[in-house]
């Protein structure tokens, strides 16, 4: 019962990413313009930990993936799941353009499903839910082997399963 939550949780994930069309959640974006200190991004030494402070006291999330100097301009950008901030800064004046785009809740937990943008943490727990989902799955595997009336059906059933996954993958996939 320990795994049930998080089998539960990927089983739902994959059914929404197998059919986005369906699960397809709404996005929204804002932009917003604002100024960092000019002296901040005019010289060499860009002082890359306050501005990426002063975006985030705007309300910008997520982990900053990148950020990219121009002899014009800056670029600062943010990922989490189901999210993405880009903040262009103008390096004479310090004004910026920043458009934030949020997907929704599905993207967000598709995101998760994936591991994308989500962290070292998360990578953990969808390590150790894989773990879990494959003790669970070879424990079953043994104890058919001590259940001697289902032993024959079971490792039937086994098999059965394995060749039509195989048939899919060699008739239909691409």
């Amino acid at each position: 019962m320990g795994s049930f939550g998080v089998l539960f949780f990927f089983a739902v994930t994959g059914l929404t990413l197998n059919h986005t069309e369906v699960f397809n959640g709404k996005q929204s974006v804002t932009q917003r313009k604002g100024s960092v200190d000019a002296n901040w991004v005019k010289t060499k030494a860009v002082a890359k930990l306050e501005i990426v402070e002063l975006l985030r006291s705007t309300g910008v999330k997520g982990a900053m993936s990148d950020f990219r100097i121009d002899d014009s301009q800056l670029q600062v950008s943010f990922k989490g799941p189901g999210y993405t901030a880009d903040a262009f800064i103008d390096r004479d004046t310090g004004k910026y353009d920043l458009t934030e785009t949020r997907m929704g809740f599905v993207a967000v937990i598709n995101d998760l499903h994936k591991g994308r943008d989500s962290g070292k943490a998360w990578s953990w727990l969808i390590d150790l839910s894989a773990a879990l989902m494959v003790f669970v799955s070879l424990s079953g595997l043994i104890l058919i082997f001590y259940m001697h009336k289902r032993r024959g059906p079971g490792l039937i059933a086994l098999a059965a399963g394995a060749v039509v996954c195989y048939l899919v993958y060699v008739i239909w996939v691409p």
